[in-house]
C-alpha cells in the first residue's frame, strides 16, 4: 500500500517534466536559430565588405595621401591630409566642372522623368503592338554605352551628321554640335536623356499599374477630365514610385563618364566635363595618372549622392508620418 505523499510526489514530478529541447539564450531565440541566422547573413556581409566598405576606405586613404604611379606601385605615398581636397576645391576646373555636373545631372534626369512619365501614361491602358512598341523603346538601354556614345557622335557630326541634315532640311543652320563650347554640353545631355528615358518608362509604368482603375472611374463620374484625373489621381498616387525613380537616376547621372568621353572627352576646353569625366581624366585620361586628385573628386561626388540620399529618406519619413 502506497503513501499518499509518495504517489502526490510522484504526479508532481510526471507533470512537471519536460522534454528537452535546444539551449534558449536570454533574448528568447533558440541559439541555433541564431547561427542559421548568421550563416546566411555572411555571404552578404563578405559582399559587402569586399566590394563597398573595402573600395571605400581605399578611395579615402587615396585621397589623403600623395599617390603617383611610382609611390601606387612601391606603396609608399607620403601622407597630404586634406591637401589634396583644398587642391581640387582651390582649382579653376573646379567651378566650371560642378557647374556642368549640377547642369548635365538636373537637366537630364529632369527631361528623362517628364518623357518617361508621358511614354507610361501613354502605355497604360494597352492596346495593339503596345508591347513591342514598349520592347522597342529599351533598345537604348540594352545597348552597350560605347556603342550608344558612338552613334550619338556620328549623328551629332557636324559636316555629315543626320541631326545637322534634318536641321538644314527646315531651314537651320549647321550647328557644331560636338565642337562648340557653346553646344557640347547640350549634345552630351541629348545622348543621356534618351539612355535614361527607357528606365523612368520601366518604373513608372509599373507604378501606374498599381493603381486601381475604380479611381480614374470615380474621377470621370464627378465630371474630371483627363488632365484633371493625371493632376488629382495619377500624379499624387505615383509619387513613393516616382521619387525613387528620381533618386536612382541623381545617382546614376552623377557618375556618368563613358558617353560624354566619347562623345567630347570632356571639351571643347572643358566646356563639357564633369565632376566624374574630371576624375576619369586625373586617373586615366592623361599621359601620368595622379591617383589622389581623382579619388578626392570621387568622394565629392559620393558626398554629393549621400546628401541627397539622406533627403530622400527625410522627406519619404515625412510623408509616412503625414
Amino acid at each position: 500500500m502506497s503513501r499518499p505523499g509518495a504517489a502526490a510526489a510522484s504526479r508532481a514530478s510526471a507533470g512537471g517534466a519536460r522534454p528537452a529541447g535546444p539551449s534558449r539564450p536570454a533574448g528568447g531565440r533558440p541559439r541555433s536559430s541564431r547561427w542559421a541566422a548568421l550563416a546566411f547573413l555572411a555571404p552578404l556581409l563578405a559582399y559587402l565588405l569586399a566590394f563597398y566598405a573595402y573600395p571605400l576606405f581605399r578611395n579615402i586613404e587615396l585621397s589623403l595621401h600623395d599617390y603617383t604611379v611610382r609611390a601606387f606601385v612601391q606603396g609608399d605615398a607620403a601622407f597630404a591630409g586634406l591637401a589634396n581636397y583644398r587642391d581640387v576645391l582651390g582649382s579653376d576646373a573646379f567651378g566650371p566642372a560642378l557647374r556642368n555636373t549640377l547642369l548635365f545631372t538636373f537637366v537630364s534626369i529632369a527631361a528623362q522623368y517628364a518623357i518617361g512619365l508621358a511614354l507610361a501614361v501613354f502605355f497604360r491602358d494597352g492596346f495593339r503592338l503596345s508591347g513591342v512598341l514598349r520592347a522597342m523603346f529599351l533598345v537604348p538601354w540594352l545597348l552597350p554605352l560605347i556603342v550608344s556614345g558612338s552613334a550619338w557622335s556620328w549623328m551629332l557630326n557636324s559636316d555629315n551628321g543626320i541631326v545637322n541634315a534634318a536641321l538644314q532640311a527646315f531651314g537651320i543652320g549647321q550647328i557644331n554640335w560636338l565642337t562648340s563650347p557653346d553646344w557640347a554640353l547640350t549634345a552630351v545631355i541629348i545622348a543621356n536623356v534618351w539612355l535614361g528615358v527607357p528606365f523612368n518608362l520601366v518604373l513608372l509604368h509599373a507604378g501606374l499599374q498599381n493603381i486601381p482603375d475604380e479611381l480614374y472611374e470615380a474621377a470621370a463620374l464627378d465630371g474630371a477630365n483627363a488632365w484633371q484625373r493625371f493632376w488629382r489621381v495619377t500624379f499624387p498616387l505615383l509619387r513613393p514610385v516616382s521619387a525613387i525613380t528620381l533618386l536612382l537616376g541623381l545617382v546614376y547621372t552623377l557618375k556618368v563618364v563613358d558617353v560624354i568621353w566619347i562623345m567630347t572627352t570632356g571639351g571643347p576646353g572643358d566646356s563639357s566635363t564633369t565632376l566624374a569625366v574630371w576624375s576619369y581624366r586625373e586617373a586615366f585620361g592623361t599621359g601620368l595618372p595622379d591617383f589622389s586628385p581623382a579619388a578626392t573628386i570621387g568622394n565629392l561626388l559620393i558626398v554629393i549622392a549621400l546628401a541627397f540620399g539622406l533627403l530622400y529618406l527625410r522627406l519619404q519619413r515625412r510623408q509616412e508620418d503625414v
